[in-house]
């Protein structure tokens, strides 16, 4: 694969494998790892470390803009009140600000551990509320139904619509945040998020009610799309495996509790609008939370920030970061950021198969949403808040699979030291097999036992442990595997 950033770009150091060039090789070179080094050191580890940070600081050229060469003499603005223009800056390489090593404490990954806990954990604690928003509209159908007078196919269309805005947000989402890194576009989607949800509380018909939840999904893929590059942000590869095994059970236990919560919601004397108020109230907290303890992440916002400082500082106004260099094209950023999540969807096979398969758990996850009303209300006769009950089961098995993963990390933390810190992204296959024979038995287990009254109703209950279970194993290796993949593109 082509590197991120051209030749003559790089620093004038000793080359150094890139990621990508990493993932090519075969894995006899993996476990070896003599053509690095043959004695590791703690000097080659900052090189690698060094080589990683540059890459993902430049990754931005090939996505957002690009690097031009100066325009013509006669389409300069002229500098006013009849100034010639100055001479260039000697040297321009000198007055490009860069992190100072790998240690460098402004770089995310080297800020303290507490700080780094506390916004990934802010950070995950949003990306629960708008996973739980996604299926409470499901509770609060019924009660929608009578109000408006459509039918139980248009009232699934509220959960649906919501997930095509996950779809649809991050086309958004993901250039803004490399134009003006992570923290604007959280809160700017976080904000939007509690806003049409508020609005899907008091709308008065069906079609704003409809509206405002595919809004509330777009605005709320900010944070399903820019959370785990946040968390990648602030973790290496030591410790990002255990962010991403959090995150992701976050996503998948938000849907499966508000059957439930809102189903007793949806009963009281509150009404089916207090389902959708609780998570807008909720979201308007976290959004104040993040306000105040969310910094910045992205590695070249960082580097902006920094050299705004010096020139202060300095008053030296030719100093600036090298994203500043790049000239956004709005018709490649379209192109680029529409494309280009298909091309290697289209072209990378590993990228292509492991979607597939990852959408199909998603949406048989989704499934299960409409699938235990239908068992536990239809079959088991149970009422509407009773009957979301049995998703706790589902809940359990996800707990279990996040610790099912999380046991394997101080193996793979051996691995990695022993692979001078290059990440093999095969080693996050295993758990992800073991997930997907769990997953398929557990299906088989719920279709099984849950279409007749005469099983007991605990039978496709504890079921959902062994679906949760595989569910969150495949997704939590699943994005770990594909961040070690393409982390560098």
């Amino acid at each position: 694969m082509a590197r991120p950033f051209p030749p003559e770009k790089q620093d004038p150091e000793p080359e150094l494998w890139s990621s990508s060039e990493v993932r090519d090789l075969p894995s006899e070179s993996y476990r070896d790892a003599s053509h690095l080094e043959a004695q590791p050191t703690d000097g080659h580890h900052d090189k690698i470390e060094l080589e990683r940070i540059h890459t993902y600081r430049l990754q931005q050229q090939a996505t957002v803009g690009s690097a031009r060469s100066r325009a013509p003499r006669e389409d300069w603005l002229p500098m006013g009140a009849g100034k010639p223009y100055p001479p260039e800056l000697p040297h321009s390489d000198d007055y490009v600000v860069e992190f100072e090593g790998s240690d460098d404490p402004m770089h995310p990954q080297n800020w303290p551990m507490k700080r780094r806990v506390t916004i990934g954990a802010l950070l995950t604690f949003c990306a629960l509320v708008t996973a739980y928003a996604s299926a409470v509209f499901a509770t609060a159908s019924d009660g929608a139904m009578k109000e408006f007078g459509f039918g139980r196919e248009v009232a699934a269309l509220g959960t649906t619509l919501y997930v095509l805005g996950f779809s649809a947000g991050p086309t958004v989402w993901a250039p803004a945040s490399e134009l003006i890194g992570r923290r604007w576009p959280l809160l700017v989607g976080m904000f939007g998020f509690d806003i049409f949800t508020i609005a899907t509380a008091v709308a008065k018909d069906t079609q704003t009610v409809m509206l405002t939840r595919f809004f509330s999904g777009f605005f709320a893929a900010s944070i399903i799309a820019l959370v785990p590059a946040s968390l990648s942000d602030l973790f290496n590869n030591h410790h990002r495996g255990i962010a991403i095994a959090v995150y992701t059970m976050s996503v998948f236990t938000g849907p499966f509790t508000s059957p439930f919560i809102g189903g007793f919601t949806a009963a009281s004397y509150l009404g089916w609008r207090w389902t959708l108020y609780i998570p807008a109230f909720v979201g308007f907290f976290s959004l104040i939370l993040m306000a105040l303890f969310c910094r910045e992440t992205y590695a070249p916002t960082i580097l902006v920030q920094k050299a705004a400082i010096l020139r202060r500082q300095t008053r030296n106004w030719g100093i600036h970061a090298r994203q500043a260099e790049l000239e956004i094209d709005f018709r490649e950023l379209v192109t680029k950021n529409l494309a280009r999540p298909f091309k290697i969807l289209f072209t990378e096979p590993i990228a292509f198969c492991l979607t597939l398969y990852m959408s199909f758990i998603y949406g048989i996850a989704y499934a299960f949403l409409q699938a235990y009303p239908v068992v536990f209300e239809g079959t088991y006769g149970m009422s509407g808040g009773v009957s979301g009950l049995p998703f706790i089961g589902l809940i359990i098995g996800e707990m279990s699979g996040c610790a099912f993963v999380l046991s394997l990390q101080r193996s793979y933390t051996r691995k990695l030291q022993a692979n001078n810190n290059i990440a093999v992204p095969e080693w996050r296959l295993p758990p992800c097999i073991v997930g997907g024979i769990a997953f398929a038995g557990g299906l088989f287990w719920f279709g099984w036992t849950g279409w007749t009254k005469s099983i007991h109703w605990m039978a496709p209950t504890a079921s959902g442990v062994v679906v949760g279970f595989g569910l969150t194993s495949i997704f939590m290796q699943g994005f770990n595997y594909l961040l070690d993949s393409y982390l560098s593109l």
